[in-house]
C-alpha cells in the first residue's frame, strides 16, 4: 500500500495542477464558441414588472428600452398553436382554472388587469394589452431580436417546432456541470450548450418567495450559493464562449452582485432599471 502511494500522490498532484491550469486556459483544448449575438440585457417574460407579462406590449416596451434578448415560455394549445405563457394552468394569470392544452386559440382568456410580479413579491404590473401572444407573431415583429424560449413541458411536437437553436443547460446537465467542475474534469470535457442560466441565489426569500419548502431554509440557500456561484466556474464558461445569465435581478444591488459573480448577462423584470444601470456603468468607464 505504501509503495503505491509513491505513484498515486504524484499522479493526483499532476492531475490537479493540469486541471487548474486548463480551467484558467480553456482555449488550449477548446475552440471558443461563437454565437450570432451576445446579450447583457435580458427581459424576463418581456419585462413583467413594467407591463403585463409575456404580452406583445411587454415585448415592445422592452425593445424600446434597449433590451438585447427577450425571455419567454411556450405551451401548445389544443389546436396546435404555440402560445407564449409561463404557466400551463391559467389560474394565476387569468383567474380561470383551465389549461392551455385544453383550449383552442380562440378560447384563450385574457390576462388579469393587474398581475403580481413573481420575482418581486408585493409589486404589481398593469398594461393595456391583455392578450396571450403567439410565438410566430413575436418572431414576425422582432425578426432580429434574440429570443430565449423555455419550453415548459415534455412535448415532442412543441420541441420539434423550435429546433436548430442554441440551447441552455437543463437542470440535469447543470448538475453534471457541477460534478465535472468539482471533480476537476470540466476543462477536459466538450460542452454543447451555448448558455448557462441560473437563479442568483441571494434573491431567494427576499424578492422571490419560493413555494418549495426546502428553499425556505437559509442554510439550503447558503449551500446552493456556495456551490454554484463560483467565479472560476463562470469565468471558465465565459472563456469558452458560453454566456452566463443570472436571474431574476429586480434591484440594483442584485444586478451588481450578478456581474461581480461573473455573469455575462442579467435577466430582469424591469428593463428600464437595467438599461439605466448599464448606461451609468458605461459612463463611469
Amino acid at each position: 500500500m505504501s509503495s503505491s502511494l509513491y505513484f498515486i500522490i504524484p499522479a493526483l498532484g499532476g492531475y490537479t495542477l493540469t486541471s487548474l491550469y486548463l480551467l484558467k486556459n480553456p482555449h488550449i483544448l477548446h475552440r471558443k464558441r461563437r454565437t450570432a449575438f451576445h446579450c447583457t440585457h435580458i427581459s424576463h417574460r418581456g419585462g413583467s414588472g413594467e407591463r403585463i407579462e409575456s404580452t406583445m406590449e411587454a415585448f415592445s416596451h422592452a425593445v424600446e428600452q434597449g433590451t438585447e434578448m427577450l425571455e419567454m415560455d411556450c405551451h401548445l394549445t389544443r389546436d396546435g398553436h404555440v402560445v407564449v405563457s409561463h404557466d400551463e394552468n391559467l389560474l394565476r394569470q387569468t383567474g380561470q382554472d383551465v389549461t392551455i392544452s385544453s383550449l383552442s386559440l380562440e378560447e384563450m382568456p385574457l390576462y388579469k388587469e393587474r398581475m403580481e410580479v413573481t420575482f418581486f413579491a408585493g409589486h404589481y404590473s398593469t398594461g393595456t394589452d391583455r392578450k396571450f401572444a403567439l410565438l410566430e407573431d413575436v418572431f414576425r415583429k422582432f425578426p432580429n431580436m434574440p429570443i430565449n424560449i423555455e419550453i415548459k413541458e415534455e412535448n415532442t411536437v412543441l420541441i420539434q417546432k423550435n429546433t436548430n437553436m442554441p440551447y441552455s443547460f437543463s437542470i440535469s446537465r447543470g448538475m453534471q456541470l457541477l460534478l465535472l467542475f468539482y471533480s476537476g474534469l470540466l476543462p477536459f470535457v466538450p460542452l454543447g450548450e451555448s448558455f448557462l442560466q441560473f437563479y442568483l441565489p441571494r434573491i431567494i426569500n427576499r424578492t422571490y418567495i419560493p413555494e418549495e419548502r426546502i428553499l425556505k431554509s437559509r442554510l439550503v440557500i447558503s449551500l446552493i450559493e456556495k456551490l454554484t456561484m463560483r467565479k472560476s466556474l463562470l469565468k471558465h464558461l465565459a472563456s469558452r464562449g458560453i454566456q452566463v445569465h443570472l436571474f431574476v435581478c429586480n434591484e440594483e444591488q442584485d444586478i451588481t452582485a450578478a456581474f461581480k459573480t461573473g455573469a455575462t448577462g442579467v435577466m430582469t423584470d424591469y428593463p428600464t432599471l437595467l438599461s439605466n444601470y448599464l448606461s451609468r456603468q458605461r459612463n463611469q468607464d
